[in-house]
């Protein structure tokens, strides 16, 4: 009768609570849900259109000043939502002051690059990664990359890459996890996860992005861009 009625208590317990961290899940999104409809009603439709412009700022990803005059300009207006390539620490902390201290609505700025196979500590290329088959080892990989890359002022990584690539002809076979669809799509969700942790809330957690766009990967001739001609049943399966 004992053992009952500690199995019915515990069991409440685990009820109580699990409701009660739905309720705050359910009040912390309506609040997040008020707060940006608050915003977008504030906001002209150039603003709106800006926060969906990414600008890769003059000087390459390593060398060169953070922004031109001309992208300085744009981000005091709030008219870009994000620049890509911007690394270091300093740079972005320039141009982030310059969104939230002088755009109108003083919305930051979100900052990617491509960080495909580790970032300060270098990996062995997605290709080479994938033929260990040691999922949590890829995993942790991925981990490394967000915790150093979000300690620099990264928030947004643009991997993993899920094209199938059949043609060795096409060089960007190097980015991807091979020939097999189930590889790589295990390989895919080991990478989010390690990129994004447990809560993409955390210092050290970065956004993933999955890339590329449908088909990308089987462009004829293994020329980059180039046209692919695939039939449904093919994109389906592949």
């Amino acid at each position: 009768m004992k053992d009952i009625h500690t199995l019915f208590k515990s069991t409440l317990v685990a009820l109580i609570l699990l409701v009660a961290g739905q309720v705050q899940a359910q009040t912390t999104s309506a609040k997040m849900n008020t707060f940006v409809s608050a915003l977008m009603g504030k906001m002209t439709l150039e603003e709106k259109i800006g926060q969906l412009n990414l600008l890769t700022p003059g000087g390459g990803v390593a060398t060169g000043s953070v922004v031109s005059s001309d992208v300085e300009t744009k981000i005091s207006k709030g008219n870009v939502g994000g620049l890509f390539g911007v690394i270091g620490v300093e740079k972005i902390r320039q141009a982030q002051e310059l969104a939230v201290t002088k755009s109108r609505l003083k919305i930051p700025l979100i900052f990617g690059s491509d960080v495909i196979h580790g970032y300060k500590t270098t990996f062995p290329i997605p290709l080479g990664l994938s033929c260990s088959w040691d999922l949590p080892l890829i995993e942790h990989s991925a981990r490394l990359a967000a915790t150093e890359a979000s300690a620099d002022g990264l928030c947004w990584v643009y991997s993993p890459m899920v094209d199938i690539a059949r043609d060795p002809r096409w060089g960007r076979v190097a980015e991807g996890s091979g020939e097999d669809t189930y590889l790589g799509s295990k390989i895919a969700a080991a990478m989010v996860r390690g990129y994004q942790g447990n809560r993409l809330g955390d210092k050290n957690s970065v956004m993933a992005c999955v890339k590329h766009f449908a088909l990308y990967g089987a462009a004829e001739a293994g020329r980059d861009y180039n046209t692919t001609d695939m039939s449904r049943i093919k994109m389906y399966e592949y």
